[in-house]
């Protein structure tokens, strides 16, 4: 277990080896979660790649049909 402090400003520093294992970067977002007496601490998913399946289509489209409607809605 590491241990770090609370500055006058209230911040903490991670130590670098939990960041590197965890890939935190400079400007990364971090949540704080409560759970009875325990606080954790959380990496933000804020990239586009974090959506990728959340979201299910309700139905699909083939390539060429999309390029159709491109090609109709362009036409107009």
């Amino acid at each position: 277990m590491q241990q770090s402090s609370i500055t006058v400003k209230g911040q903490v520093t991670i130590p670098a080896s939990i960041r590197r294992k965890f890939g935190l970067r400079r400007g990364d977002k971090v949540v704080f979660k409560e759970e009875g007496d325990k606080i954790y601490l959380q990496p933000v998913q804020d990239k586009v790649e974090a959506a990728f399946g959340i979201i299910t289509p309700a139905n699909s489209v083939t390539l060429e049909e999309m390029d159709a409607a491109v090609k109709k809605r362009a036409g107009r």
